[in-house]
């Protein structure tokens, strides 16, 4: 893959996968039209690359997928009309920036679909919307990979049989499928946040989180947990200014400059919370929202990082939604409040295959090991995160606390 292409897919694969599905009604088809169109890139862009590349993918997936259809009508003998004639180089090279429909947001819905196992319904839209691989989704859910692609394909196949309709539901039945979408969100999100130096192929998620949870607030403006999201999607970009240093390398957040965060984000994210917490008692995300309130309270380097609050928030945390990722992310808390060895205990407790695969697991155990003197420990945890293939800011971070290590 070229790196002109490469850098398309990272911006626009969702959109257009998402645009194919609701124009052809067949998620299948809309995956296999998108990667013909991306093979057909990478023979042809050496040549020329076109003025407006996501319209050009675009366009010759929808062609690719129209010519799938009429070969499989003709083999059912049905009588179609003739095929559109082969583009040529100018009519392929043409720029066109309307020509993709943003059908994201109705793609999600779709995935989310009731009918659909509540299991697959985050895992088939991170696939098909986000664009994430299924070893990424398989990771992000802590499940082996053989799993999930045997979701992914049960839930395409529910959409085929069900005739679930590809439209937004009316607004009566959000409710149902609204949990779901969020949880959706939230991971797409974690995946993009987990890129302190925006230098991985799935950055552009974080500014296009921004936009789609404005949408779902300005959609549901009564429903807390979609404020609460929204809040803090803002809360956490307000602080990527600070997020890497100089050298590209990852600034952990309590060594975060205060004053390099983008205080028109904080204050969205401030109103979205309130109205959030007015709305009734606080639920997962309005909780995990005031973590991130939290930390931007503060002013300057001189004020002390809020580990006692972060803790307790965390305790409060987990009598609503109790799961290994929020446990791992106590133990952080837990070390600067109650020791390094309390909170390696606590995170050594912790009980999930899939955790040998989730880096910032073996990242804290790491940082834990080595405040207890373990260093051989130490530096065996940071290779096994190394080896999870982190993006750049974190692998620098890691790399030179490796070296420390000796």
């Amino acid at each position: 893959m070229t790196a002109a292409l490469d850098q398309v897919f990272r911006a626009a694969s969702g959109r257009i996968v998402a645009a194919l599905a609701a124009r052809f009604r067949d998620l299948d088809l809309a995956e296999e039209a998108f990667g013909e169109a991306c093979a057909r890139a990478v023979r042809t862009w050496e040549a020329a690359q076109p003025r407006d590349p996501a319209a050009w993918l675009y366009r010759v997936a929808e062609r690719a997928a129209l010519d799938q259809i009429r070969r499989a009508a003709t083999r059912a003998n049905a009588d179609l009309p003739p095929p559109d004639s082969p583009p040529d180089a100018e009519e392929l090279l043409m720029a066109d920036n309307g020509l993709i429909p943003d059908e994201r947001l109705r793609l999600i819905f779709i995935c989310c679909h009731p009918a659909i196992h509540i299991e697959a319904r985050a895992a088939l839209t991170l696939r098909l919307v986000c664009g994430l691989s299924t070893s990424d989704i398989a990771r992000a859910f802590l499940i082996a990979e053989p799993t999930l692609a045997q979701r992914l394909v049960r839930a395409k196949r529910k959409i085929a049989l069900a005739g679930v309709p590809f439209e937004v539901p009316a607004p009566e039945v959000w409710p149902e499928r609204l949990d779901a979408v969020l949880s959706t969100l939230e991971i797409a999100y974690a995946h993009a946040h987990a890129d302190g130096g925006a230098t991985g192929r799935h950055a552009g998620y974080a500014t296009e989180m921004l936009d789609i949870t404005a949408v779902l607030a300005r959609m549901l403006p009564g429903e807390a947990e979609v404020l609460a999201l929204a809040a803090t999607v803002r809360f956490a970009e307000a602080r990527r200014p600070a997020r890497v240093d100089a050298t590209g390398m990852m600034v952990p957040l309590a060594e975060q400059d205060p004053c390099r965060w983008d205080a028109a984000l904080i204050a969205e994210g401030r109103v979205l919370l309130a109205t959030a917490l007015q709305l009734g008692l606080p639920g997962a995300r309005a909780l995990q929202a005031l973590l991130h309130a939290e930390w931007c309270l503060r002013a300057s380097l001189d004020t002390p990082p809020p580990w006692a609050v972060i803790l307790t928030i965390y305790d409060a945390l987990l009598a609503v939604r109790d799961d290994v990722v929020i446990r791992l992310n106590r133990a952080v808390a837990l070390a600067e409040v109650g020791g390094a060895e309390e909170a390696l205990e606590a995170v050594d407790a912790l009980d999930l295959p899939g955790l040998a695969a989730f880096l910032p697991y073996h990242a804290v155990r790491a940082d834990l090991l080595a405040r207890l003197g373990l260093s051989d420990a130490a530096a065996q945890a940071c290779d096994a995160a190394l080896a999870l293939q982190p993006e750049m800011a974190e692998r620098r971070w890691l790399e030179r606390r490796r070296a420390a290590l000796g």
